[in-house]
């Protein structure tokens, strides 16, 4: 029998027809599409470790992920293997061999989302599925400005969800921008770890400045309450997307 390889995957998803990336019992997941498409390939079973468990409706443009195989296929050949039985929504751009010991999910340093939001008075037919649209103007100043208080090492608690209260809620922010491309707000942040929906909770919170409805400081108040029934409501999934994981060079 060959010895094992570990596959180092990058590849680009739209997030729309899944329900997120992790595999569930009778839905249909990025990994579970990955791990057929494995399956079809090698004939052997073989688990999809991704950097970022991104949810439902959530798109991804760089996702990393690896997995394990005694295939001799080799590395170069695998986004063409796999793409030819994955969805056209899925699709893998560059696939290497690694060291064993490599972990995409344990291994990331930083990972960069992206959110955008159409600002203008119609809706778009062409990104209805890549945007949150919202008619009124935004104070993409205001709203940068208050991006600031996000930036560093918090307890972020204020804006996740679904959490216990013995869980780790901090984090560091190094990045957190906004700003208008053409007629989208859009709004980057980049961090060592996200708590779950905690981009969209940001997002949603930041809005209530960006509509004149609060100030620039709130923000900081409320990040320091740590109280998420005080943040903004968090907004949909289709506007956000994981930009890029990034690794030591020696990874």
């Amino acid at each position: 029998m060959a010895a094992q390889r570990n596959l180092r995957i990058t590849l680009e998803y739209e997030g729309t027809a899944y329900y997120g990336w992790q595999v569930q019992a009778g839905r249909k997941t990025v990994q579970g599409e990955l791990e057929r498409a494995v399956h079809e390939i090698t004939g052997r079973r073989s688990t999809i470790i991704g950097a970022g468990r991104t949810d439902a409706g959530v798109h991804a443009q760089a996702q990393v992920a690896n997995f394990r195989t005694s295939s001799r296929l080799s590395a170069a050949k695998w986004p063409l293997a796999l793409n030819a039985h994955l969805p056209p929504d899925i699709g893998v751009v560059r696939a290497e061999e690694v060291a064993l010991e490599f972990h995409a999910q344990f291994a990331a340093k930083e990972k960069t989302y992206r959110y955008r939001i159409l600002n203008r008075d119609t809706p778009s037919a062409l990104r209805r599925a890549f945007v949150h649209f919202i008619r009124r103007p935004l104070e993409v100043d205001k709203m940068r400005e208050a991006a600031r208080h996000l930036v560093g090492t918090h307890d972020f608690r204020a804006f996740g969800s679904e959490m216990s209260k013995k869980e780790r809620t901090t984090r560091t922010l190094r990045a957190a921008d906004v700003e208008r491309i053409g007629d989208e707000a859009c709004f980057t942040f980049t961090g060592d770890g996200f708590l779950y929906n905690q981009v969209r909770a940001m997002v949603g919170t930041l809005l209530e400045v960006g509509l004149d409805k609060q100030v620039p400081a709130w923000v900081k108040e409320i990040l320091e309450s740590r109280d998420r029934t005080k943040a903004g409501a968090n907004v949909p999934a289709k506007g956000l997307c994981l930009m890029e994981v990034r690794y030591d060079e020696t990874s």
